[in-house]
């Protein structure tokens, strides 16, 4: 099994996944290569919550001038986690 830091890269935070946060929905980037049931079970370790769903997608990369010439942004993939009623994560602390 792959370390679970492996699988989850970072939190997105976004006006959109601010707002799911309140429906028991986080959003993550993970790693390409993880599949749904790799990413729950990382989701559950990592935070000590239960997970009840996993919805993933790959991002897109976008074209971006870079000087004179066209290049583009980089491809991820995006993890939207639902979890089990009456658990939470706490990405800000205060």
């Amino acid at each position: 099994m792959k370390d679970p830091r492996e699988v989850i890269i970072r939190p997105v935070i976004s006006e959109h996944s601010y707002d799911m946060m309140e429906n028991n929905v986080y959003t993550f980037e993970v790693a390409k290569s993880a599949n749904k049931i790799e990413i729950a079970k990382a989701v559950e370790e990592i935070f000590d919550v239960k997970v009840k769903k996993v919805n993933t997608l790959n991002v897109k990369s976008k074209p971006k001038r870079v000087r004179y010439t066209m290049g583009r942004t980089r491809t991820w993939k995006k993890a939207m986690v639902t979890l089990a009623e009456g658990d939470s994560i706490e990405l800000f602390t205060a």
